[in-house]
């Protein structure tokens, strides 16, 4: 049965980026040899899921942040990438899940964006949440949680804090018996 993670860095005030969409804030955590966990989450998945401005971020950095993983990007716009492991999808989360768990890929990490993000929520499609909360406050950017993201209970699995400051939490969704 597929497993849909959602594992992200935040601002302390709840934002995933700057209102231009820039991550720079985020070397705020790079220390010598930590790597908060990434390596270890990183090889439990079996594919990636990304909106199209995610992508867009990925492939400004130096390599691909996801190789040897494949990358289902969500978008309504004509893409095009010559690596074979990226796949542009434009139907509903519902079926793209579907179409993941008929290959066989069962833990798929979900990067983001926000709008993918809360197009997950709405449909209950996220199983556990690893959010990483960096000890900055913004003041402004792209929400992890809209205003109009749906309640969902969830219970803490783990945390675990990090002499940077870094607080990562990991929930599950708390599913009604």
């Amino acid at each position: 049965m597929t497993k849909v993670i959602l594992y992200i860095a935040a601002s302390f005030d709840g934002y995933i980026t700057r209102s231009d969409g820039g991550i720079h804030w985020l070397s705020i955590l790079d220390i010598e040899g930590e790597d908060y966990g990434y390596t270890a989450f990183y090889e439990s998945i079996d594919a990636i899921v990304l909106g199209s401005k995610t992508y867009e971020i990925g492939l400004s950095f130096d390599e691909w942040p996801y190789p040897e993983k494949k990358s289902f990007v969500f978008t309504q716009r004509h893409l095009k990438s010559d690596r074979e492991d990226v796949v542009f999808v434009s139907d509903t989360v519902k079926h793209v899940l579907e179409n993941i768990e008929a290959q066989g890929l069962e833990n798929i990490w979900l990067v983001g964006g926000g709008a993918l993000i809360n197009s997950f929520l709405q449909h209950s499609l996220i199983d556990e949440y690893i959010i990483s909360t960096i000890p900055i406050i913004l003041g402004g950017g792209i929400r992890l949680f809209p205003p109009s993201s749906p309640e969902e209970k969830l219970e803490l699995i783990n945390s675990k804090q990090y002499p940077s400051g870094l607080l990562q939490s990991h929930y599950r969704r708390k599913v009604n018996v």
